[in-house]
């Protein structure tokens, strides 16, 4: 590759110049595409400033901070920095700012705990996603339930509504494995006659809509054999796990079939307890969370 500047291309082959732009004053370097000529230009020297000092930033860097692996560990660099260890920093950090007011929890003095409007709107964002990460799978986001799992943002309660029995049914669960469970089972009748259970079915599908004849061989059926657990005209409020069947709080359904299914095959429903998972404050922050879910969701009276 020659160097001689006469035999450049676009180069005067006496003198060695190449052509001046007029617009920028710089010569050409005798390219030429499409009629756009290159120009000479010298390469930006903040460019080449940028370039040092990231080269220099990253000898320092190497110096200073974690860089190269080597088996299983690495170099730590003259800081000794570990982001991992800082991680656990921060969210032991987070659970000692949290556990400050957390436990005022531990004692369920609910009235008290709810009557102090400063610790309430610290504590329900909290208790909003306990809930989502431990209940909202079954009973829905807004407690409003689903096929087999009760509705938790009405009035109408298996066991109780207010914050200390919803604590006890968290802590122990229904039929479920901890000792104290709650138990709830509705039996199955599978010895009525198939005409025996269309007539139950048939009162018990009427009832919410205030239709169910009294004086029907459903409505004696159900009084010898669903009175006790159920209420009187099925109205609940028995506080023993039995739902009331005049309300539309259904949780498997009330429509003549459905309830033929239940009938003939029973139901023991599962709700596991949580005493394993959470802390006693956490507990008794949920239930106060979950005894206020009728009000935000506006459900009717029983």
């Amino acid at each position: 590759m020659t160097t001689d500047p006469k035999e450049f291309p676009g180069a005067d082959p006496h003198t060695g110049n190449r052509e001046i732009d007029p617009v920028t004053g710089y010569d050409t370097t005798g390219h030429e595409w499409g009629g756009i000529k290159e120009l000479n230009t010298p390469f930006p020297r903040f460019v080449l400033w940028i370039l040092v000092a990231t080269f220099l930033y990253s000898v320092i860097a190497w110096v200073l901070l974690p860089a190269w692996p080597y088996g299983r560990d690495y170099t730590r660099g003259l800081l000794k920095l570990d982001q991992g260890e800082m991680a656990a920093e921060g969210v032991q950090s987070v659970a000692e700012m949290r556990d400050d007011w957390l436990s005022r929890f531990d004692d369920p003095d609910y009235a008290a705990l709810q009557g102090d409007d400063a610790l309430m709107a610290r504590a329900m964002p909290a208790a909003d996603r306990l809930y989502r990460d431990n209940c909202a799978m079954c009973h829905g986001d807004e407690g409003g339930g689903g096929p087999g799992f009760p509705v938790l943002n009405d009035t109408h309660w298996l066991w109780g509504g207010d914050p200390a029995t919803i604590a006890t049914t968290l802590q122990v669960g229904i039929n479920a494995r901890h000792p104290d469970t709650r138990i709830a089972q509705m039996p199955a009748f599978d010895w009525m006659e198939r005409s025996q259970l269309r007539d139950v079915a048939g009162y018990v599908a009427a009832l919410p809509e205030g239709n169910a004849a009294d004086d029907s061989a459903g409505a004696t059926l159900f009084a010898e054999n669903c009175t006790a657990c159920h209420g009187e005209g099925g109205a609940g409020g028995m506080m023993n796990g039995a739902p009331a069947l005049t309300d539309d709080a259904v949780i498997y359904g009330q429509s003549p079939a459905s309830v033929i299914h239940t009938l003939r095959d029973g139901r023991q429903g599962v709700m596991p307890h949580w005493s394993d998972r959470l802390r006693d404050p956490e507990i008794n922050l949920l239930a106060l969370h979950v005894s206020r879910l009728p009000a935000e969701g506006n459900g009717g009276d029983e």
